[in-house]
């Protein structure tokens, strides 16, 4: 009993030393609670079944990555319990001095840990319960769902899952806090406050020797993936890449500890200055003891901002590419005229390949849909290949130097071809841009960036093309902002518009290939146009109709599918990037804190000799704002080129929206990130001032 009253006891007298620690398991809790307590949210929206069975994906997924989280925040959580313990050196030697065990000792730290983990569990599960009453508003916009039935919801699931997960959690604090006081000696407890880090100064040819060697490393890093990313062959050469970049970014930390103290003490007009050299010392000391811990929080920060940028824009993206990609109500498309000797390497049968040689129209009569009672304003279009034209040929006298570069390629494919006539047809039907050829020149369309620069300099060598006998040249240098296929993505890498009296169909010249049709609904409200979309898109006519080679998307589908996968990739990279961008501040935070433990007699001696308050606030501001600039702006730096390299990967998106999700990301820093700061130096401010000697 008496040990539990000197525990509580402990915690009141001490809680402004918690503060950081407290707001960190908060904060963890409830963003453990909120993520997992989607699925009870999205229970009460009403929404389509392919929209929940979305839902019900992203949910599965959230609660995979959960597990990730919790050994995150429980390597957080036992590094916190470090720096309490620490805090309290001076308390357990005069405990020890009077006579009390080492068991009693690990009695009230576990006592302790219980009150602080129930504390922080019933805070933070309240605050997770009120924001997700927030995250329900945000499933719900991004869904687009109906809100008639919102109500107050509690997750009884996602609160049993975070208290298994968090008891687990403090039980290994309980078993490390143990484990640290056992080896605990009295002299050492009592003479902790005393000893300070000594500052090694690496020999500066050494430090320089490094520094250059991470410069050459990071410099191969960045160009691998902006510059020569089309050069990367599989993950193992990207992992070599991450693994490049992690030792440069060690070395770059390890160089500098050792250079920049001898660097700043040779500017003596710098260095004399005021308290800059207490400053500087620290800060150096600082970095040459947490090297490793820099180089972690550094990646951490870096992937944080990759993560959350990338995961922002591909939803700002597909949302913004539904009205240009998706501007028709439907487009069916089907296999045309599939050649006997390809039956038996793609394993269709004699119906489908009788039905490759009806139009989309006969198909859709013999499957008994009217389409003059639906569709309105349709357009066709033939897609047609000449074996003579390939990639290889288009390429024309530029393909040397692009099988060098872009080895990987596959030149033998053959182009698609596509009249003047019927592309205008469609291009008109998507609102796009319709053009006139002469009888001698050809045009390419397309909307993914990386395979038009690769036209766009074949097309500037004026490249001539034998399109089934005829030679054409290009009309424009340049490939034209185009598309066929209606999509959440930019994923048209090139279609050839020729003149109609270039295609001539015959038995050995040329071969059409599929047929689209493309038509608007006769209907004007949503719920007609979803009946009218069940007759066209309905699975059991796959069942009655086995042989049919008919295929469609809608815009309906598209916008549903991609709405869903936006929602999921942000609610992920929230998840991850948030727990990471908190571990990382915590870290810093929780370090400051211990070395402000440690600092405080060297801040009276300064004191002593006449240094004023204001210059000592001034001299701590400097010391943490510069602790927790340094692995920040690497992380920025790395993140320059990470960005370009996601967006890059993230191409048939669209780059349009990354640099809102960058400026999203920010904010998030500077909240997070700029408060874990502020909060770091309001509580040193308050222990270096707690007793002057």
């Amino acid at each position: 009993m008496m040990l539990c009253k000197l525990s509580l006891k402990n915690i009141k007298k001490s809680f402004k030393d918690y503060t950081i620690y407290f707001f960190t398991l908060i904060l963890g809790v409830a963003i453990f609670y909120v993520f997992n307590a989607i699925d009870s949210q999205t229970v009460l929206l009403q929404t389509k079944q392919s929209t929940y069975e979305i839902i019900d994906l992203m949910t599965q997924t959230l609660s995979a990555v959960s597990v990730f989280v919790s050994f995150i925040l429980g390597f957080l959580i036992i590094y916190a319990s470090r720096f309490l313990i620490k805090r309290r050196n001076k308390e357990f030697a005069i405990y020890m001095t009077l006579g009390m065990g080492k068991r009693k000792i690990s009695t009230i730290l576990f006592i302790e840990t219980i009150a602080i983990g129930l504390l922080s569990l019933g805070v933070g599960l309240g605050v997770g319960v009120l924001l997700s009453q927030l995250m329900s508003l945000l499933v719900a916009n991004m869904f687009e769902a109906d809100m008639t039935n919102f109500a107050f919801t509690f997750s009884k699931a996602a609160l049993i899952k975070t208290i298994i997960y968090f008891g687990i959690m403090y039980l290994l604090v309980m078993i490390f806090n143990t484990i640290q006081v056992s080896r605990c000696k009295l002299i050492d407890l009592i003479n902790s406050s005393k000893k300070s880090e000594k500052v090694k100064i690496k020999k500066p040819i050494i430090s320089v020797l490094a520094f250059i060697l991470a410069i050459i490393m990071l410099g191969y890093s960045y160009y691998k993936v902006t510059a020569g990313v089309d050069t990367i062959n599989d993950m193992g050469e990207f992992g070599l890449i991450f693994i490049l970049g992690t030792i440069s970014t060690f070395l770059i930390f390890w160089s500098l500890s050792g250079l920049m103290l001898k660097i700043v003490q040779s500017i003596h007009k710098i260095y004399y200055k005021g308290l800059n050299s207490f400053t500087l010392r620290q800060i150096s000391s600082k970095i040459n003891t947490t090297v490793f811990s820099m180089t972690i929080i550094c990646l951490m920060l870096f992937i944080t901002i990759c993560l959350l940028s990338s995961s922002l824009s591909i939803k700002n993206s597909m949302t913004a590419n539904l009205t240009e990609l998706a501007p028709a109500d439907i487009e069916l498309m089907k296999k045309r005229n599939i050649p006997k000797e390809l039956q038996e390497d793609y394993g269709y049968t004699d119906g489908q390949l009788e039905s490759s040689y009806k139009t989309i129209s006969e198909t859709l009569k013999e499957l008994g849909i009217d389409e003059e009672k639906y569709l309105k304003d349709q357009a066709t279009l033939h897609i047609y290949t000449d074996r003579a034209v390939t990639y290889e040929t288009t390429m024309g006298d530029n393909i040397h130097s692009m099988k060098e570069r872009y080895p990987y390629l596959d030149y033998t494919s053959p182009e698609l071809i596509v009249k003047l006539s019927e592309y205008n047809a469609i291009a008109k039907m998507f609102h796009n841009e319709t053009y006139t050829l002469e009888d001698d020149e050809y045009m390419i369309i397309g909307d993914y960036d990386s395979m038009t620069e690769l036209r766009n300099e074949a097309l500037t060598l004026n490249t001539p093309l034998t399109i089934f006998g005829t030679t054409l040249t290009p009309k424009y240098k340049e490939v034209k902002d185009g598309f066929i296929e209606m999509s959440s993505n930019h994923i048209t890498d090139g279609v050839i518009i020729v003149p109609d009296d270039v295609v001539t169909v015959s038995d050995d010249s040329p071969q059409m290939e599929e047929e689209y049709m493309v038509a608007n609904y006769k209907a004007n409200d949503s719920k007609t146009k979803e009946e009218i979309e069940e007759v066209f898109i309905n699975p059991e006519l796959n069942d009655l109709y086995p042989d049919v080679t008919l295929d469609g998307t809608t815009k309906i589908a598209i916008y549903d599918a991609s709405v869903g996968l936006g929602a999921m990739i942000t609610f992920i990279g929230l998840y991850i990037g948030i727990i990471f961008l908190l571990s990382s501040a915590a870290i810093l935070a929780l370090k400051e804190l211990s070395e402000s433990v440690d600092n405080k007699i060297r801040f009276n001696m300064l004191r002593r000799i006449g240094a004023t308050e204001k210059q000592l606030n001034r001299a701590l501001f400097r010391q943490i704002a510069i602790f927790f600039l340094f692995p920040l702006l690497l992380a920025i730096i790395h993140s320059i080129f990470g960005i370009k390299f996601c967006m890059f990967i993230l191409e048939t998106f669209g780059r349009e929206q990354m640099l809102a999700s960058v400026f999203m990301t920010m904010i998030f820093l500077i909240i997070i990130y700029g408060g874990y700061f502020l909060i770091t130096y309001y509580c040193s401010k308050q222990i270096i001032k707690e007793k002057r000697i």
